[in-house]
């Protein structure tokens, strides 16, 4: 837990800056720069120079705003993913790390033969259907959190004061919009986060199984047990990358979600950033994202650097 707010106090800004752009907010103009292959382009301005506007605007502290929520959301998500798992089912899933799979080598019944795993895909899909559930459950229990935390930062926009304070937030959704006002965007996020998981773990077992198994298993002459040991430990090694670079890819493909769940979350709530000229009253989740795709703007917020100004594209800036 402490671990984990560590990392999230400093990734606030990161977040800060990032939930603005996914609005529309673009409080520069684009300046003329040159892209990775020389050529003269507008850029937008990225992460350095819009944090720089905002500490200009309400000094280095209001860079962190709405983190005590997003604190919060971070601690409470943390012990539901654990008890979740241990009280079910005594696993040893990471809420930060995701699980920790187990590859064909581990999963070999006594006296079975190394060419002959033991259902090692249902493994798989064993634990991570262990993990969706735990965080799943973290997700649904903190998303108010996670709710509160995003109005905070878009009252940079507007200037409001509506959202002050953690508790006094829970009053104001909740007088405003009732129950489902705290799940504002829930359904894109999960559906998210579901699909993130899966990918990820799919293609690291499809990865470390028929790539770096049968890459390995070519006869080499025995050089003891050291150069059995240091052979493990590379092998693990490459693994270890293998399901982060997963991990990567599949949080790129499933980027969408996360943008439409943070606009579902600030969408026609009372502050200027979840309105025109930033954003029309959807009607759905689902609208939202047929809106999106229309105007090409399914990444937007992706990248925080060398953000190129669309041709045809409209942007609201001071």
């Amino acid at each position: 837990v402490l671990l984990g707010s560590g990392l999230t106090v400093l990734s606030q800004p990161l977040m800060y800056v990032k939930v603005l752009v996914q609005v529309g907010y673009e409080p520069l103009p684009p300046t003329l720069g040159r892209n990775i292959f020389g050529r003269q382009v507008y850029q937008l301005p990225g992460l350095f120079a819009y944090a720089k506007h905002i500490a200009k605007v309400d000094g280095r502290a209001g860079l962190f705003k709405g983190l005590a929520p997003r604190l919060c959301s971070s601690a409470i998500g943390t012990v539901v993913h654990g008890k979740v798992l241990q009280g079910w089912w005594g696993g040893s899933c990471s809420f930060w790390g995701g699980c920790s799979l187990p590859d064909a080598s581990s999963l070999l019944q006594p006296g079975a033969s190394k060419k002959e795993p033991v259902s090692s895909l249902e493994q798989v899909v064993k634990e991570t259907s262990r993990e969706m559930v735990a965080r799943s459950a973290a997700t649904l229990i903190t998303h108010p959190f996670h709710v509160i935390t995003l109005r905070c930062m878009v009252q940079f926009i507007g200037r409001e004061t509506k959202y002050s304070g953690t508790l006094s937030a829970f009053a104001t959704i909740y007088r405003e919009e009732g129950v489902l006002g705290f799940f504002a965007g829930l359904i894109p996020r999960l559906l998210g986060d579901i699909l993130s998981l899966w990918l990820c773990n799919m293609l690291a077992y499809l990865i470390n199984t028929y790539a770096l198994e049968n890459g390995v298993r070519a006869p080499r002459p025995a050089r003891g047990r050291l150069a059995r040991a240091g052979g493990v430990s590379t092998m693990a090694e490459m693994k270890s990358y293998s399901q982060a670079v997963t991990g990567f890819f599949a949080s790129m493909l499933t980027y969408p979600f996360v943008l439409v769940s943070n606009l579902m979350a600030v969408n026609n709530c009372g502050l200027a950033g979840g309105l025109l000229p930033y954003a029309p009253t959807y009607s759905s989740w689902m609208d939202c994202w047929s809106q999106l795709h229309r105007e090409g703007n399914m990444s937007r917020g992706n990248s925080l650097f060398f953000r190129k100004v669309p041709a045809g594209k409209r942007y609201v800036w001071e």
